[in-house]
């Protein structure tokens, strides 16, 4: 932890560093600032940012909320004055706490106690932050074609295309809105992988269809629907009891 010392009494600013060093030994004191002036250089000149400043109020060329208006500072502040009345000030800046003079030992642990309470508070939503940047969720990408066989040649189809998906006589159809049929040499549950959900929806264990071949739905028997398609598979196109509502919930998005 590094830590920058704004005070302008130099015995205080002593005592001060004393104080912290005590209580967190592992702690490096960058330096101590006496003036509005030198702090505003410090921060723009120095190659090291503190990560968490102790400054007075009150400093020898003015008020020390002065600096926060000079330069952009985002490190933890804590304040460390003879005057009751500017704490409303500390806390609209970057002031985690607010400690009346002359300073104990006591207070410098109980500061220090509040900063790390208020990092580890911090830490799972930064760490997640850093997590979600460095690995950026990945793209799914879904087919925009499949291959079938056309006597023989291997063709495109493109899933604009296709009508419907079915899985009859133990093999995989394709089925285009223009009603022709081809074998997809997949299973049905490696194709739903590649198609996007937001035009195919799977109706039953036996069947995909596409939005845009849908022509009409009707009732059908047991709490079921039937689609009317584009084009004519060997099954009916029968959405299963269980899926009706979340079928009719996806055509209307």
């Amino acid at each position: 932890m590094t830590i920058l010392i704004i005070e302008d009494e130099p015995r205080l600013a002593r005592i001060l560093q004393e104080l912290v060093q005590s209580v967190r030994p592992e702690a490096h004191v960058l330096g101590i600032c006496s003036s509005i002036e030198e702090t505003v250089h410090f921060f723009r000149t120095s190659t090291q940012t503190p990560d968490v400043l102790f400054m007075d109020v009150k400093l020898a060329d003015g008020n020390s909320f002065e600096v926060f208006k000079q330069v952009s500072i985002t490190a933890p502040v804590i304040f460390c004055t003879a005057y009751d009345d500017f704490m409303l000030d500390a806390f609209k800046t970057n002031g985690i706490d607010y400690i009346l003079k002359p300073v104990t030992e006591a207070d410098i642990q109980a500061a220090f106690t509040k900063l790390d309470t208020i990092t580890k508070a911090l830490l799972p939503n930064l760490t997640s932050t850093s997590q979600r940047l460095s690995n950026p969720p990945t793209v799914t990408r879904y087919n925009t074609s499949f291959l079938v066989r056309l006597r023989e040649k291997l063709v495109p189809v493109s899933v604009n295309d296709i009508g419907v998906i079915s899985f009859e006589n133990d093999m995989v159809c394709l089925y285009t809105t223009k009603n022709e049929q081809f074998r997809l040499f997949k299973t049905m549950d490696e194709v739903e992988a590649v198609l996007d959900p937001a035009v195919f929806f799977r109706i039953n264990r036996q069947m995909i269809v596409s939005r845009p071949a849908i022509v009409a739905i009707e009732p059908y028997f047991n709490r079921k629907i039937v689609l009317t398609l584009l084009c004519k598979p060997a099954e009916k196109p029968v959405v299963s009891r269980l899926k009706v509502s979340a079928f009719l919930n996806w055509m209307e998005k």
